[in-house]
């Protein structure tokens, strides 16, 4: 090792233990490379540090005071204690005092038994108000949107704050006054639904209580599925898949697809259907608008052909243009999402091959995603003529039904999805991870294009360059060949020649912060102004860490269930969504124009409006 080498280490002793690490590294990270655990609410590995709640204090030979491991980088060799008498008494000190702020019965809280707070109490041994307990609400709660806030449960941690400000960069909460009195709020105290708020729930995630929760709509499906005259039918996503095995002890990673679907059953849905399906379809329909755009723009000279075209599978980037960058929504692709294109296709084609009255049918669906709620109740999202999606359930709200009925998930036989909408591709099910949107378009469009199997350019059909956890993403694909345009679409673009030695350049990004970094960017004219098209999703790791999945998540855990969905992608005999014969069908029977067609365009395509000034 070189001299500068070893300069950069520095060795401490914690707990009688010799650890060598890199200058700058916190106590508590040096702790948990050696596995001693030391106790935090405030740290979280997504978040930046602050320091605020002193739980992680630990003792340092030769220094009076107690020191926040999470926030001390060790420069120098030192003795630390982690679990000294001093501590102890510090640390329970400061955890009866937070549990005399914090208002609420364990047993009524959505978080109980996953809560921080409460995990800590009992390792602690709280088990009586040394300093009081106030059990009068002070602050109304705030149920005015997708997400409920109630402060009366807030430690004041300030991880939803440094979620929503650092990661999103939204700013719809803040810690507002000082001392006693301060508090987390919105501006000017306005419920958050009037805020700049994207409805994420990355906030939600963070919360080590039950202060932010999503809109619990489990009543709401229960009496739709004890309704005789109801017929309940639930699309289920690929993220909340990967996911909802940890709400049942299994570790991150373990996908419990089809045993779900025995499960769905069992609670009384009459038909369980793959969210997949309609993945296909918004590849089909948006790789269909992507091809005209260049067409127009390329060929034609259009500059209405707004490029880059933006993915719009994403509620809370929808939400986030709407409300920041109004100006480039004619940039952003008129097609529906997944969820809401299913929706669409239950009360009018389903319910016609089946016979029933949609005004008879419930549709539910399966989301990873809080905001999802908010997109199924957005006005422009009746083109059935009805609601196309009733209820938008999370994978905390499902996991919860599902124990509710004493339902053992994991050992559960497996059992196939239903038809008609039972019939999926790899490239539906890789939509749940940040980039997957982008390699299921890209699978598609570069076989329509070129004539040539994906797997000639791309080792089993995985697009790795769109792949992985980078907060943005960049590639470009040239494309050597063209080949004859599809049947489907050729009344659309009757050649490919003006494609031949092009190169299609292509952007992913994940979580609101850097979409603004990107969007900015274009704006000023830069790289990714270059573009033609970009998938941005509103939440860190796409929807696998959606603000609605299971809790805790961070980077290690969005890596397993994202690894856990590519997966069950190579499982799949068929992985390109031109290729799901169910979407042939759906188009020769009932999109019976085509891809972007006018039927389409009627139940599968939508509008977004400018925020900015509400």
């Amino acid at each position: 090792m070189s001299t500068t080498e070893e300069k950069q280490q520095v060795t401490l002793t914690i707990d009688d233990q010799d650890i060598t690490v890199p200058t700058g590294t916190t106590i508590l990270q040096a702790a948990r490379k050696v596995g001693i655990h030391i106790p935090t609410l405030c740290y979280h590995d997504d978040l930046c540090v602050s320091g605020a709640c002193r739980l992680c204090i630990v003792e340092i030979e030769g220094q009076y005071r107690l020191q926040a491991s999470c926030a001390y980088p060790v420069t120098q060799p030192i003795v630390v204690h982690t679990h000294s008498q001093k501590v102890r008494k510090a640390r329970r000190h400061i955890l009866e005092l937070l549990v005399s702020e914090h208002v609420g019965e364990c047993y009524a809280c959505k978080c109980n038994n996953n809560c921080e707070l409460q995990s800590l109490a009992a390792e602690y041994g709280i088990d009586v108000y040394r300093f009081g307990h106030d059990d009068k609400p002070r602050y109304e709660i705030d149920r005015s949107g997708p997400i409920v806030r109630d402060m009366n449960k807030c430690i004041m941690c300030g991880r939803c704050v440094r979620a929503c400000n650092d990661i999103q960069n939204i700013g719809a909460i803040e810690i507002l006054n000082r001392g006693h009195k301060n508090k987390v709020g919105t501006f000017e105290n306005i419920p958050l639904v009037s805020t700049v708020c994207i409805n994420c729930g990355q906030c939600v995630t963070h919360c080590p209580t039950g202060a932010l929760v999503e809109r619990d709509d489990t009543e709401a499906v229960w009496k739709a599925i004890e309704d005789p005259q109801k017929h309940v039918v639930i699309q289920t996503a690929p993220a909340p898949r990967a996911a909802i095995g940890e709400c049942f002890g299994l570790e991150p990673g373990h996908p419990v697809t089809f045993q779900l679907n025995t499960a769905l059953h069992m609670c009384g849905f009459d038909k369980v259907f793959d969210t997949n399906f309609t993945a296909d379809l918004t590849i089909i329909e948006e790789g269909t608008e992507l091809l005209l755009r260049l067409y127009k723009a390329l060929v034609k000279k259009d500059p209405k052909a707004a490029l880059p075209q933006f993915t719009s599978c994403s509620p809370g980037w929808v939400k986030f243009i709407e409300s920041f960058y109004p100006e480039y929504l004619p940039n952003m692709s008129s097609a529906k999402s997944p969820q809401q294109m299913f929706g669409a296709l239950i009360k009018t084609y389903y319910a016609t091959i089946n016979h029933i009255d949609p005004k008879d049918i419930v549709s539910v669906s399966l989301m990873p995603c809080s905001a999802k709620k908010f997109e199924c109740d957005r006005p422009e999202m009746r083109s059935s003529g009805y609601k196309d999606v009733d209820y938008a359930l999370t994978t905390r709200e499902l996991g919860k039904m599902i124990s509710s009925m004493g339902i053992d998930l994991p050992h559960l036989q497996k059992s196939d999805f239903d038809d008609p909408f039972g019939t999926a591709t790899g490239s539906g099910v890789i939509f749940g991870a940040t980039g997957g949107v982008m390699e299921s378009a890209l699978r598609t469009v570069i076989e329509l294009v070129t004539g040539k199997k994906v797997e000639s350019l791309f080792e089993h059909a995985d697009i790795k360059p769109v792949r992985g956890l980078e907060g943005v993403r960049y590639a470009e694909l040239p494309i050597a060949e063209v080949g004859p345009v599809p049947e489907l679409i050729k009344h659309l673009i009757p050649n490919w020649d003006w494609l031949k030695g092009a190169t299609l350049k292509v952007a992913i990004c994940h979580g609101t912060g850097n979409a603004r970094k990107v969007m900015d960017d274009i704006k000023m004219g830069g790289k990714f102004s270059q573009c033609h098209f970009i998938e941005f999703m509103a939440c860190p790791g796409g929807c696998l860490g959606g603000g609605g999945q299971p809790i805790p998540v961070n980077d290690e855990i969005r890596k397993a269930r994202a690894n856990a969905i590519y997966s069950e992608d190579h499982a799949y005999s068929i992985r390109k969504s031109h290729e799901n014969p169910v979407i042939s069908l759906l188009y020769h029977e009932f999109l019976t124009d085509g891809p972007c067609g006018h039927k389409s365009h009627e139940l599968l395509h939508t509008h977004y409006i400018s925020r900015k000034d509400n």
